[in-house]
């Protein structure tokens, strides 16, 4: 991403010469000019002609994005708030002092607090170009133990983490036998499931569009569509369970209330043909509570190849 500069005067001649060639030369990448009086304009809506000479100064700006994973335990979520720690928070600060500059990072989406991520995406800008293996390596080194820097891509100018992946995907785990070695990333169910009822109603999210029973209330979202490709409960050992859920999108507490809603259907308290009468209600408080963040993981956001340089 390049942005120009001017300072200076010169007059409309000067002006229109030097807007021609600066089109020809530099056509493919988005100009902002800002003039010392102040405001700004695009190159390619037209320069502000005025008297006298410019001198033109051309800064680059590049995107990278950055792929992370933390234990959620000790944070309020990922994003920035106040009066309270976030994984967004950790990382702006490592990456501001690092590259000596502010850094926002913008994230493949939003995590509730003592949610997990073995695979997030952010992307950030930076003036200057950087060697994706000396940062990562210097990350690590500056962030607490519970975040990790895997690596870091440039990206295209427009590429964005959060609206331009493609899927993301959840893991929810419960287990059935006390052990304190599973309590803090998943969650003990102590009365009998009927897990294959609970993959009956899994099946039927994959033909639902409106996501509305499952999403906190008052969001900042423009729509509840989602698009679900897989929904399943899988044994992975004798006391242990994992429901696996991929989608385009997901709404703010939402893979939690759907597991809390399977939960119902896997008591016998809601049968097949109420949990899908729960979806059409269109009402929140219709569906389960919602499980505990603690043994829900981020695990996987896809994106496009073309997206990175």
């Amino acid at each position: 991403m390049w942005r120009g500069f001017l300072s200076g005067k010169m007059d409309d001649d000067v002006m229109a010469e030097t807007r021609r060639c600066l089109m020809e030369e530099l056509l493919m990448f988005p100009f902002a000019f800002a003039f010392p009086w102040g405001g700004s304009t695009c190159l390619n809506a037209g320069l502000r002609a005025d008297t006298a000479r410019y001198t033109l100064q051309i800064r680059i700006s590049m995107r990278y994005f950055i792929f992370l994973s933390f234990d959620g335990t000790a944070y309020h979520g990922w994003q920035v708030q106040p009066n309270a720690v976030s994984v967004q928070q950790k990382l702006n600060e490592a990456l501001s002092t690092l590259l000596r500059q502010s850094v926002e990072v913008t994230g493949a989406g939003r995590t509730d607090a003592g949610v997990h991520a073995h695979c997030m995406v952010a992307h950030f800008d930076t003036a200057e170009a950087v060697d994706g293996a000396w940062l990562t390596h210097k990350l690590n080194r500056l962030l607490p133990a519970d975040i990790s820097v895997s690596h870091i891509r440039q990206v295209r100018d427009e590429a964005h983490a959060r609206f331009d992946a493609k899927a993301r995907t959840y893991h929810y785990w419960v287990y059935t036998q006390k052990n304190p070695f599973r309590r803090q990333y998943a969650t003990r169910i102590t009365y009998p499931l009927d897990f294959e009822k609970m993959n009956e109603a899994a099946q039927y999210l994959l033909q639902v569009k409106d996501f509305t029973s499952f999403s906190k209330l008052h969001t900042d979202a423009k729509t509840n569509f989602c698009k679900v490709t897989k929904a399943e409960w899988t044994q992975v050992e004798p006391d242990l369970w994992r429901f696996e859920i991929t989608a385009d999108r997901f709404l703010r507490n939402m893979v939690r209330a759907v597991v809390g809603t399977l939960v119902e259907v896997g008591r016998g308290k809601l049968s097949l043909d109420e949990f899908q009468q729960v979806i059409a209600r269109k009402d929140r408080c219709a569906a389960g509570d919602s499980m505990p963040g603690n043994a829900l993981s981020l695990v996987r956001v896809v994106y496009d190849e073309e997206l990175f340089v």
